[in-house]
């Protein structure tokens, strides 16, 4: 696996991280057992940064992780979230005494005493960017962090938080059927240093092998109610879809290597972190930092799935909540 540098002077991971949030039963039912073989077969493909949230699962995804480090003492750099308050109304919380609290308990379920990375899962509007910054560079100071991030934030908010310490990463959705960091935040990133870590960048499973089934989702899979899978939005998507899945086939690659070689053609600073719980499905794209694409395959690409191709939006207006959104 490639190295990447995580933020303008932080550690040197694998140029894909792994994405830890399908651990939660997020996508599907799962057990500890299965996300264990999928966590060792990442270490096994060089995989060495992992990405997680304190509210995947109420903590369940973090557990999941304490309990394999406990047992297999691996060299991995975890990065986890804090921002959403639990309940069934999404709110928002990024106090200095909720910010603590939660990280105390994250850290006491991963088993460790630090994390490289702890992002702002979403910004609380009604408190300055600056005040927030202030509370994680304190809990750098104290060594409890490595460094911070921000999640679905605009530039403009990256710039904030920049003048007041130097952000590691910022995380937000990106992938062929979701470009809109390309308005304006993958170049902000890259004039200031900061690590661009595109989130779903297998647009929700879209780019595998096969597609995932509406019908066949589980009630707590929250891609039923995602737009771009609806009756009438999800057909047209996957028509457009299959022209690409042909030609990365017809090149010998796998659908979700191509996929997600193709992020990492935008940018020595972007680490993209497909999520799986599954070994297998990992195997399918854990190579994909070899793939090499000429300008042709580049411009066949661009051709098959132009910049804003998808039908429906990636959010509904439910789920959007929290986001920032620009341009």
């Amino acid at each position: 696996m490639k190295k990447r540098q995580l933020g303008a002077n932080g550690p040197i991971v694998s140029a894909i991280g792994l994405g830890c949030m399908s651990f939660a039963g997020f996508f599907g039912e799962t057990n500890e057992a299965e996300s264990h073989r999928c966590l060792d077969a990442a270490v096994d493909h060089g995989i060495d940064f992992l990405d997680t949230s304190n509210i995947y699962g109420d903590g369940r995804s973090e557990q999941v992780i304490g309990k394999w480090l406990a047992s297999r003492k691996a060299d991995v750099k975890i990065a986890t979230k804090v921002g959403i308050v639990r309940g069934p109304a999404r709110a928002f919380d990024n106090s200095e005494d909720y910010i603590r609290s939660e990280l105390e308990g994250s850290l006491k379920r991963l088993g460790v005493d630090h994390v490289a990375l702890y992002y702002i899962h979403r910004r609380e509007q009604e408190r300055p960017v600056e005040e927030v910054v202030g509370t994680l560079t304190r809990l750098i100071e104290e060594g409890k962090i490595g460094g911070y991030g921000l999640s679905e934030v605009s530039p403009a908010t990256l710039r904030r938080a920049q003048e007041v310490h130097p952000c590691v990463a910022v995380q937000n959705e990106y992938s062929l059927w979701s470009r809109q960091p390309e308005l304006g935040l993958i170049r902000t990133c890259a004039e200031l240093g900061v690590t661009f870590v595109p989130f779903s960048p297998l647009a929700r499973g879209v780019f595998g092998e096969g597609y995932p089934d509406p019908a066949k989702m589980s009630e707590k899979d929250f891609r039923r109610n995602i737009p771009r899978f609806s009756a009438d939005n999800y057909p047209r998507n996957r028509a457009i879809v299959d022209g690409f899945k042909k030609f990365a086939r017809s090149r010998g690659w796998t659908v979700s290597g191509a996929a997600l070689a193709w992020v990492l053609t935008r940018g020595e600073h972007l680490i993209p972190i497909p999520g799986t719980r599954s070994a297998e499905h990992l195997a399918e794209w854990a190579d994909a930092d070899e793939i090499t694409f000429s300008d042709d395959d580049l411009a066949e690409i661009d051709r098959l799935l132009p910049p804003g191709f998808a039908h429906g939006d990636r959010y509904s207006d439910a789920q959007i909540v929290g986001v920032e959104r620009y341009c």
